[in-house]
């Protein structure tokens, strides 16, 4: 039953929101298993059941759109420089240019931002209908590795913040227990088969080397499988 409905206007585009109400369904769990996921820059989700989902912020279609979006910008840039010089060109026409420039930066800007929400629920519902018992992420601490000037601006784009929004709405909508270990929590340097933590392991290594066992997985797999068998955790939403 449609509740309510709202339209917005936002980069020359109109947009409805319909707010609806629905009987609550519960999906049935049909596997006894659970899913680890460690987020990441190179890939944004590797999972214990042998799944990764990519970035996609490094793929040819979202580097075209901001390679527009950067030229776009410097456009815009030299618009307000010759605005400022004057010059034979009249200062309203100018002006007109310069609002035509920013509508197009803000198309460009609106349409990166559908590309990862869509991916986004793309993942998540990938997840989901999976249909684990459980679901187990890092409590990812975004706001220091925001300060990192090397990574913020791929911290940023991978709107972690937003998938684990998405991922609790949906894991309480379908029953699934969602659960998040400590930031602290060493994923990525604990064996997935002995336990054994490899203290020296860097972030450039990408494999992952027991020394009392005869393993070598992929660092993030590895990490994958740590957190879904981690034994302390806090669980977000209960089936």
């Amino acid at each position: 039953m449609v509740k309510s409905g709202t339209v917005s206007q936002k980069a020359g585009r109109y947009y409805v929101s319909v707010l609806c109400e629905f009987e609550e369904r519960v999906s049935q769990i049909n596997t006894s298993d659970g899913i680890g996921a460690d987020l990441g820059i190179k890939e944004f989700a590797v999972c214990s059941h042998h799944v990764t989902f990519k970035n996609i912020n490094k793929t040819f279609s979202v580097k075209k759109v901001e390679k527009k979006l950067k030229r776009e910008q410097r456009s815009l840039s030299h618009k307000y420089e010759n605005l400022k010089k004057g010059g034979e060109k009249p200062a309203t026409d100018k002006r007109a240019n310069i609002n035509k420039n920013i509508l197009r930066i803000q198309k460009l800007h609106a349409r990166l931002a559908h590309i990862r929400e869509e991916y986004i629920r793309y993942v998540v519902s990938t997840l989901v209908k999976a249909k684990p018992m459980f679901i187990t992420i890092e409590d990812l601490h975004v706001t220091g590795m925001m300060k990192n000037k090397h990574l913020s601006d791929s911290v940023r784009k991978q709107k972690f913040y937003r998938f684990k929004e998405w991922l609790t709405m949906k894991c309480e909508q379908y029953g699934i227990e969602l659960r998040v270990v400590n930031r602290f929590y060493p994923s990525s340097k604990i064996c997935s088969s002995c336990g054994t933590k490899k203290v020296d392991l860097k972030l450039s290594d990408r494999l992952f080397k027991c020394d009392h066992y005869d393993l070598e997985l992929d660092r993030d797999f590895n990490a994958s499988l740590n957190l879904k068998y981690a034994k302390e955790y806090t669980i977000i939403t209960s089936r």
